[in-house]
């Protein structure tokens, strides 16, 4: 398959919780792949460039003690981010982007979106759950794997996993069941005959 031919008909970036908080790394401790945030601006403005929408989402947290509790800093939008111009933003409090306010699958299908370009953070929690919720509602999902990132995290055995080994877990996860993944440079190029 060609990389226009990944693409679904109308196709929406989904930017998932790219928010200050996640800076702060004594919270959330070590991190991978420091390119991510490269790679989501360049996705923004590809599809800002094509015209396509764009859904900026912001976790909410219930937890007072979390960096993306709204009365924190943290909760607000990194500030890459700023100068974007969303055609939606949803505010949720749980994992999935589809289980927010307002109702982003009610949007998609108002504006006949059937396909999701799915970026942000954090891998395994917030964007994974989005991309298979996504898959299981019937849309194609691209999931832009190296536009996303994560922390290193201990199991409740007390083996703590890499963030790393997190996201390739995910992927393999994700891969041919509820999502294509796939890397920013196929999603641009992919992108490019549109432009």
């Amino acid at each position: 398959m060609t990389a226009a031919g990944l693409l679904a008909a109308s196709t929406a970036l989904i930017v998932v919780d790219v928010q200050r908080g996640f800076d702060d790394s004594a919270f959330w401790g070590p991190r991978n792949n420091p390119d991510a945030d490269r790679n989501i601006a360049s996705l923004v403005d590809v599809f800002a460039a094509a015209g396509l929408p764009i859904v900026f989402v912001r976790h909410d947290s219930t937890n007072p003690t979390s960096p993306l509790h709204p009365s924190r800093s943290g909760n607000h939008l990194k500030e890459y981010l700023d100068s974007a111009q969303p055609d939606l933003l949803v505010r949720k409090t749980v994992n999935s982007s589809f289980h927010g306010t307002p109702d982003l699958d009610r949007w998609l299908r108002r504006k006949q979106v059937d396909g999701l370009v799915i970026c942000g953070i954090t891998t395994n929690h917030c964007c994974e759950t989005t991309a298979r919720v996504g898959g299981n509602l019937g849309y194609r999902v691209l999931f832009a794997a190296d536009a996303t990132h994560t922390f290193d995290r201990t199991g409740p055995d007390g083996r703590e996993l890499t963030a790393d080994q997190l996201a390739h877990a995910t992927c393999s996860n994700l891969h041919d069941e509820f999502a294509t993944v796939v890397t920013t440079r196929t999603v641009i190029a992919a992108l490019l005959p549109r432009s």
